[in-house]
C-alpha cells in the first residue's frame, strides 16, 4: 500500500509527459526525468511559479467514488484555500480530467501556484 500514491504519481506524471505536456493554462509542469521503482523515487525538473505538481492523490482515468457530502465538503474547503482564484483552479483541474483523464483532489495552494 506504501507504494501506492509512488505509483499514482509516476502514473500522472508519465501520461503528462507522453502528452508533451509543460504547461496547464499558464502553470508550470515538471518534466519526468527518470524513477526507481525500488527506492520509490521520481527526478523531475524543477519549475518556477506558477507551478502545477504533486500528483500522488490523483486518480486515472475515473475519479474516486465519494458521498455527495463530502464533494460538497470538498468544494468549501478548496472554495477557502483559494478563494477569488477558485474559478481558476476549477478550469486546471477540467483540462486534467478533460483531455489527460487525471482526477486530482489533493489540489492546495502548495500544488497549485500563481505568480507572484
Amino acid at each position: 500500500m506504501r507504494g501506492e500514491p509512488f505509483q499514482r504519481e509516476l502514473d500522472c506524471y508519465e501520461r503528462l509527459r507522453d502528452h508533451s505536456v509543460l504547461d496547464i493554462r499558464g502553470h508550470r509542469v515538471p518534466r519526468l526525468l527518470a524513477w526507481d521503482h525500488e527506492l520509490w523515487v521520481i527526478e523531475m525538473t524543477t519549475v518556477k511559479r506558477p507551478f502545477l505538481l504533486d500528483f500522488a492523490g490523483a486518480w486515472l482515468d475515473n475519479p474516486p467514488d465519494f458521498a455527495d457530502e463530502v464533494v460538497e465538503q470538498w468544494h468549501e474547503e478548496k472554495l477557502h484555500q483559494f478563494g477569488e482564484r477558485w474559478p481558476d483552479v476549477q478550469a486546471v483541474l477540467a483540462i486534467l480530467q478533460s483531455r489527460y483523464g487525471i482526477y486530482l483532489l489533493d489540489i492546495h495552494p502548495g500544488n497549485l501556484t500563481f505568480g507572484g
